[in-house]
């Protein structure tokens, strides 16, 4: 059956928004080349999201002729503001970006482990206020947030967790009052990571990858044939939990001690670091272990370019390279993603040195050829993923058809 009129004219404005999404500015003329329709039907639907508030006449293009194309229309940008918030157990990272994800004003603030629930929500809530009317904001269309833990993939909750404080549950009850006018979504953190990645980042050429979050805590997550896999529960990706050689005792359905976390967590990586005499001191915002990844990776970098291996940072990298890859092996077993992103603060800190030697020893462990690539976006991964899974969440709804009869 044809489509009616009305899908018609929703169909081609649709197409019409991505393109000045993707493209920038764009002339009518330029817009009925790239979508093939005619001179009359792209004047109409100009005309139509031009009413609507969606495209506004930004300037002109640099053709001699002047007239009706020669006008350059671009999307505009502050129809709708943006939040993204990247809730950690340690405090809260906050952004606020218009239509196109341009960052307008961005904040951050500590939350310590003797904060009280109530009062942890109120700095909270506080900075999201704050950093909104920085940006100019009256109103946040979309706020993605994202949050360690596991997501309830049919309702889209946070699930209670184990040994995440009880703020994290109640900011996201909290901003959902404080903003009442607000769509707001939860997802889970390394799983947002990996969509900046794979979107903007270290897997931009990639449709299946694994991502290996490398942090305080250890996550994974996974992106299969271009889409996030998040499990039947939302837990795909706890590796974490998984049982490898070299711990002590085993992980639980409570804690994950035993498991690959007491290999390369934050706390592992430390002790680690203490075992080969790396000390480092880490700058404002960088947690320890990533400080201490860092300094390894420029002492071993400067004394390789003298001839030097042997000496204790390029042996802290060696080991840390090997417990890492006993998690990357468990995964590329399973799963053949052909490509693992080391992510997190971490990972990014390691960099070439750490993927280098990771990839070197799943070599070594198993048959599936893989590629380990360094994160390119670092900690803030999980904010850009949680900006652009807002920006997409909020095209969707203002570019969605209209339904004119």
């Amino acid at each position: 059956m044809p489509a009616s009129s009305s899908t018609a004219r929703a169909i081609n404005d649709r197409l019409a928004l991505r393109l000045l999404q993707q493209e920038g500015p764009l002339t009518a003329g330029q817009l009925k080349q790239l979508t093939g329709l005619s001179r009359p039907s792209v004047a109409d639907l100009v005309e139509r999201l031009t009413a609507s508030g969606l495209i506004s006449v930004v300037g002109e293009s640099g053709e001699q002729r002047r007239g009706p194309n020669a006008k350059l229309y671009g999307i505009v940008a502050d129809r709708a503001h943006l939040a993204a918030l990247d809730i950690r157990t340690e405090g809260v990272a906050v952004l606020v970006s218009d239509l196109l994800g341009s960052v307008l004003a961005e904040a951050s603030v500590p939350i310590g482990d003797d904060t009280g629930t109530g009062p942890a929500v109120d700095q909270a809530v506080t900075l999201v206020e704050r950093v909104a009317k920085e940006a100019g904001a009256d109103r946040l269309h979309t706020l993605g947030i994202g949050a360690p833990g596991l997501i309830d993939p049919a309702s889209g909750d946070l699930r209670d967790s184990s040994g995440l404080p009880e703020w994290h549950r109640q900011l996201v009850a909290a901003l959902q009052e404080r903003f009442p006018r607000t769509r707001v979504s939860v997802e889970n953190e390394t799983n947002l990571a990996a969509l900046a990645e794979q979107r903007d980042g270290a897997a931009r050429d990639r449709d299946t990858f694994a991502l290996l979050w490398l942090g305080i805590g250890i996550g994974a997550a996974l992106v299969l044939d271009g889409t996030l896999r998040r499990g039947a529960s939302g837990g795909a990706g706890e590796i974490g939990f998984l049982p490898v050689p070299g711990t002590t005792g085993l992980p639980s359905a409570t804690g994950c001690d035993g498991g690959f976390h007491s290999l390369a967590g934050a706390g592992a990586i430390a002790d680690l670091a203490a075992e080969h005499g790396v000390t480092a001191t880490a700058a404002a915002n960088e947690p320890q272990a990533a400080a201490l990844v860092r300094a390894a990776v420029e002492a071993a970098v400067d004394r390789a370019h003298r001839g030097s291996r042997t000496e204790a940072p390029a042996r802290f990298l060696d080991a840390l390279a090997d417990r890492v890859a006993l998690g990357a092996a468990a995964v590329v077993a399973v799963l053949d993603p052909g490509c693992v992103v080391l992510a997190g603060e971490i990972g990014r800190a390691g960099g070439d040195a750490l993927a280098l030697r990771v990839q070197d020893r799943l070599a070594r462990l198993s048959p599936l050829p893989t590629q380990v690539r360094p994160s390119t976006l670092g900690g803030g991964a999980v904010l850009r993923g949680a900006l652009l899974t807002a920006r997409d969440r909020a095209q969707d709804e203002l570019f969605a058809p209209r339904g004119a009869g």
